[in-house]
């Protein structure tokens, strides 16, 4: 889960750990690049916001693709124009959710069911 706010972290982090998933954070792009260099295995989902501290582009999301080829991941962004959506389509992403989203959203997204965490 990779987001510079906390709050949103924080709510994420625990809806996927309300749906079983053990959750590593990243508050920026070399931190969340970092956790997935030094994982014993590879991450199933990544949750990741378009706009952090250190990237504010589809550089990031780039390159988890290359360090995570068959890793699930979803773009958040507040940011989301129809050219960043192709882009991270392009790149992989199973789907793009705009800021604010509701959590159920990413669960379902994810194909997951549970009861996530009102947001």
């Amino acid at each position: 889960m990779v987001d510079d706010e906390a709050l949103i972290r924080w709510s994420v982090s625990e809806t996927l750990s309300d749906l079983g998933f053990v959750v590593a954070q990243a508050a920026d792009g070399a931190s969340a690049l970092g956790a997935i260099s030094g994982a014993g295995t590879a991450f199933d989902v990544v949750v990741l916001d378009l706009r952090l501290p250190d990237v504010n582009d589809l550089s990031l999301l780039g390159r988890v693709r290359e360090l995570l080829p068959a890793s699930t991941v979803v773009l958040m962004t507040a940011f989301g124009t129809a050219e960043i959506v192709a882009g991270a389509l392009r790149l992989g992403v199973i789907g793009v959710l705009n800021k604010p989203f509701e959590l159920a959203e990413l669960a379902q997204l994810l194909g997951l069911t549970g009861t996530p965490r009102p947001s």
